[in-house]
């Protein structure tokens, strides 16, 4: 158990998540575009934000398996099914409270259930387990988290 080998597993787990994501887009699964999401919190301008954005969610994506990291080191145990149960919550939390709850609140460019639509800059709000995004999304979401947290604790626990 390394803090290299989560850094590892979290690029490697966001190259996956980010490319599920994308491609479930791509193939109308759902409209979602989390680097999209992240980016235009930092700019209105759409390709600059798509930039931005991939580069705030890797970093984020080392950040969660730093996280996972210190979970697994407290505990003093690893391993890629605990990694998958840590995705599914991490699947949740961000399905649930993360985008749903917490990004509309800090998002300068993100409307709200109270927001009339001349007032909504740019983006409509997620809704309940990101539904506003289409159907597919949650179960697309969870699966896309569910293989990064399976893939970090995969990488936290091989031997070294």
């Amino acid at each position: 158990m390394s803090i290299w080998a989560a850094l590892a597993g979290g690029f490697v787990g966001t190259l996956v998540l980010t490319t599920g994501l994308r491609a479930a887009n791509t193939f109308n699964v759902t409209r979602i575009d989390l680097p999209f999401l992240l980016g235009t919190a930092f700019t209105s301008d759409r390709t600059r934000a798509k930039a931005l954005g991939y580069g705030a969610h890797f970093v984020n994506g080392l950040i969660f398996a730093l996280l996972y990291y210190a979970v697994f080191a407290a505990i003093d145990y690893s391993s890629w099914w605990l990694g998958t149960a840590f995705g599914l919550v991490h699947g949740l939390f961000a399905a649930t409270a993360l985008v749903n709850i917490l990004l509309p609140l800090v998002h300068p460019r993100m409307g709200s259930p109270q927001t009339s639509a001349p007032d909504v800059a740019l983006l409509e709000p997620p809704g309940f387990l990101m539904l506003n995004y289409g159907r597919g999304t949650p179960i697309v979401t969870l699966a896309a988290h569910l293989a990064y947290g399976t893939i970090v604790g995969g990488f936290i626990a091989w031997p070294s």
